[in-house]
């Protein structure tokens, strides 16, 4: 036995091997320690192995699939050998002692999961390829197998970690030998551009690739290194593969990881769904709609006919309520029907699987006969209603052959309708009346021996049996009882009879012939719905579509949002433009968010943005770009009203962390960060930049932004918004033409700093910084200390144009807490001198005002 395991175990190569071993999956050595801390299960061991102990630990069959989501998510890949023949037939081949042979039938990785249950209904599960060209050509192949969808992406090196930042690849496969940031190397035989061509045309059955668009090599590359490894992983049961839809970078909207970590599109810094963009707007009620939602917002588009196309489906179902609340109703009841295909076309579907087509088709079937019949049908759901319908047959064919609830479990039988087999209801019948026959036959068998507490019972090993109690069980022993003793426990007695076994052997007979009948139908079933896979994987991308519209359009009625126009220029004009994800949280707590205008254009393309820490400069920065990101996606905006150029890249540069895997500090992520930005930028971009240079030197930091600020506005002209507290940068607006001041307001009324969160032109009268620190809390000691500090930098700037003049007088902390505590020992001294009773009012009053004047001094 551990013969084979060692050869399966070498075929796994770095994967933990599940060995099927009866009932239970065991692993061994390394792999059963990993485990048993990863699952936090016992590890034991078994036999020996070159002289030691093999480590041994293992999980039940029934609940394998719970210790693989834990595996999975611990970042483990498991290859499952499953028993490929039965004991029996092991024997009867090859003896009494012989092994039952195992085979590894699936490896099972991050990005190759269909399991319902090992997904996340409301997220997509992408594995990635990259292809390389020698000549710099760079491409990225994706596929969620658990839907099918498979998409080819052409880029350069440049953006390449936009590409993958946007996926969010669950799994990510390069060539052996690439510098690529993958997570899993393959063979480079398996990249290479000639093979993958010929094995694409085999997969999709065709001559020639045209018909799908352009490939390039390093487009060919990638697809058929994923195609291969798929295939690698499934054992030759390679999943469901669309056809590749091909695009180019160029096709949507460039956003770097940097980008999409600071504006949270879809997740949070921390990783998180909730408090992101994405959550923030999903109103969606099919897990599909909040997959192809997340694709939206995490690819805006570039094509101003297609955005237009469908804010205009937005449009239908926002002006028409009643449209949109029946829409939603239909769709909340549908099944997931993208996903249980691909389970079906994986070899991992259920008669539940083909129950869900079944009732995701005929609805599908529905809401497209009342769409397709409306007047006022915008473009893009003309194209949607008729990938609606089409699927008559089928959904007839599996309304007469399953039971309305068909089980996930197909081995126990009992999905097959009653009537769609009449060979299979008499197979029924007997079974049936078999067991009618068994209760009949108990009861005669207790006349005929006197054993009223005689019953007819079944197990697995014995099968149907009689079972007396032990006190009874005599009689029944002797030769001329009719009686055959079969198995003694310590309070029954078990026993066969002749009429009996012809009675079970007739109902075993038509229950297994019955579950064959059932399983052959299953396998017909799932033929029959393969066939039409395609069109019904398009029946469910149009009911994505049709939530995300919908979802869209709820939630800009919910915020009061607007539809985005475009124009042919770069310009971004917002009027009353809000945070969404702000201003939920504040609608949580009744507070009202602050909305703020932005306008930019050929004469106001750069915004110079100063005011306090906490007045919310970052918070306009951001909801601007979110604006962009919402609205190239299709979707209406949280703003009065909003007109936009198209933005071809986003860049972000809004706060920072210590990269310390890589040896960055702050300021160094930061320059990094910025420098892209400088790179790449052009005239259609936009670009959001807070507090560059703050990690540095006052000096270094304010001449690296003033430097950036030149750089943007003369060299890269693109939309801009950039924070700042140096007010020195705002001598720039005598220089740049395109260059415009504003500011937070805030005000500081009785001691107390007001942020107002309001945008006003020029620029802050002064800085608050003193204000916002007291206002965190900052002990009043502190403040005032620093307090006097400011006041020496400021006087000895005015005099000399330094910034640490006048320091050289100021006392140090040191010295200044020495001072207080002699002040305050004086104060001590002449009140204990005091003689209280002797005091005449007018001595207690003048002592007063001296310990008062001493206080003063101090």
């Amino acid at each position: 036995m551990m013969a084979q395991y060692l050869a399966l175990k070498a075929e796994a190569e770095d994967c933990l091997l599940f060995y099927r071993m009866g009932d239970f999956f065991e692993l061994f050595f390394d792999d059963a320690r990993v485990a048993a801390q990863v699952l936090d299960i016992a590890l034991t061991s078994r036999g020996e192995h070159a002289g030691e102990k093999i480590p041994m630990c293992g999980v039940p069959v029934h609940a394998a699939t719970a210790y693989l989501q834990r595996l999975i998510k611990a970042g483990h890949r498991v290859a499952i050998a499953e028993q490929t023949e039965s004991p029996d037939a092991a024997r009867k081949a090859r003896g009494s002692k012989a092994l039952v042979n195992r085979a590894i039938v699936r490896v099972v990785t991050a990005g190759t999961l269909t399991e319902e249950t090992l997904l996340d209904a409301r997220a997509a599960n992408w594995c990635v390829a990259i292809g390389e060209t020698a000549g710099g050509e760079v491409a990225v192949a994706a596929a969620d197998v658990s839907t099918g969808r498979f998409e080819v992406i052409a880029c350069d090196p440049a953006t390449l970690g936009a590409e993958l930042a946007r996926l969010g690849a669950a799994e990510v496969v390069a060539a052996e030998g690439s510098d690529a940031p993958a997570t899993v190397f393959r063979p480079r035989a398996d990249f290479d551009s000639a093979r993958a061509e010929e094995r694409l045309k085999r997969l999709f059955a065709v001559a020639t690739l045209d018909g799908f668009g352009q490939f390039g090599r390093a487009g060919l590359a990638a697809a058929g290194g994923l195609v291969a490894y798929l295939d690698h992983t499934a054992k030759g049961q390679l999943p469901f593969l669309r056809p590749p839809v091909l695009a180019a970078a160029r096709d949507t909207m460039a956003i770097d990881a940097a980008t999409r970590e600071s504006l949270e599109i879809t997740c949070t810094a921390a990783g998180q769904r909730k408090g992101s963009l994405l959550d923030a707007v999903d109103r969606t009620v099919t897990g599909a709609g909040a997959r192809l939602l997340a694709a939206d917002l995490g690819a805006p588009l570039m094509d101003r006919a297609a955005i237009e196309a469908r804010l205009d489906l937005v449009r239908l179902f926002h002006d028409d309520a009643s449209l949109r609340d029946r829409l939603r109703a239909a769709l909340r009841a549908l099944p997931d029907i993208g996903r249980a295909l691909g389970r079906l076309a994986a070899g991992r579907g259920s008669p539940r699987d083909l129950g869900q087509l079944r009732d995701g088709l005929d609805g599908a079937w529905a809401i497209g006969d009342r769409l397709g019949r409306r007047d006022d049908a915008p473009a893009l759901l003309g194209q949607i209603a008729p990938r609606l319908r089409g699927h008559g047959a089928l959904i007839d064919l599996l309304k007469r052959a399953l039971v309305p609830a068909p089980p996930i479990e197909a081995s126990d039988g009992g999905y097959i309708a009653a009537g769609y087999d009449p060979a299979l209801d008499a197979l029924r019948d007997t079974g049936s009346g078999g067991r009618r026959a068994i209760a009949a036959l108990e009861q005669t068998f207790r006349t005929k021996t006197g054993i009223a507490t005689l019953k007819i019972r079944h197990n697995g090993v014995l099968g149907y049996h009689i079972e007396v109690p032990a006190r009874s069980a005599d009689p029944l022993m002797a030769a001329d009882s009719g009686f055959t003793h079969r198995q003694t426990l310590a309070g029954v007695v078990r026993f066969n009879a002749p009429e009996l076994h012809e009675v079970a052997a007739s109902v075993t007979q038509a229950g297994a012939h019955a579950l064959a009948a059932e399983a052959a139908h299953l396998e017909d079933l799932t033929a029959q719905a393969l066939g039409g896979r395609e069109a019904i994987a398009a029946t469910a991308d149009a009911l994505a579509r049709l939530d995300v519209a919908a979802a869209l359009a709820e939630r800009a009625v919910e915020g009061g949002w607007s539809r985005p126009a475009f124009a042919d220029h770069a310009c971004f004009d917002v009027t009353g433009g809000r945070h969404p994800v702000v201003e939920a949280a504040l609608a949580k707590s009744g507070d009202r968010f602050v909305a703020n205008d932005c306008v930019l254009g050929e004469r106001s393309r750069l915004w110079l943005v100063t005011g306090p820490n906490m007045g919310g400069k970052s918070t306009f920065l951001r909801q601007n770009a979110l604006i962009a990101v919402l609205a190239q996606a299709g979707a209406y905006v949280p703003a009065a009203s909003a007109r936009l150029g198209l933005v071809d890249r986003l860049f972000s540069r809004v706060g920072a962390s210590d990269n310390l895997a890589r040896g960055r500090s702050t300021f160094m992520v930061e320059m990094v960060e910025t420098a892209a930005i400088l790179a790449q930028a052009t005239p259609n971009s936009f670009v959001i930049l807070d507090e560059v240079g703050r990690g540095t030197s006052t000096y270094d930091g304010l001449a690296i932004a003033w430097a950036v600020v030149e750089a943007i506005h003369e060299d890269n002209r693109c939309r801009c918004l950039f924070a700042t507290h140096y007010h020195e940068l705002t001598r720039l607006a005598e220089r740049c033409d395109a260059l415009s001041l504003h500011h937070v307001r805030a005000r500081e009324w009785k001691g107390e700093l007001v942020l107002l969160h309001e945008l006003a032109d020029g620029p802050a009268d002064r800085s608050y910084g003193l204000a916002v620190a007291r206002l965190a809390g900052m002990p009043p000691a502190t403040v005032s200390r620093a307090k006097a500090v400011l006041a020496k930098l400021e006087a000895g700037r005015a005099r000399t144009g330094g910034l640490a003049a006048g320091l050289d007088d100021l006392p140090l902390f040191a010295a200044a807490a020495q001072a207080e505590e002699e002040t305050c020992d004086a104060i001590r001294a002449e009140v204990e001198a005091l003689d209280v009773d002797a005091l005449t009012p007018r001595e207690a009053l003048d002592t007063l005002y001296r310990l008062k004047a001493l206080a003063r001094e101090a």
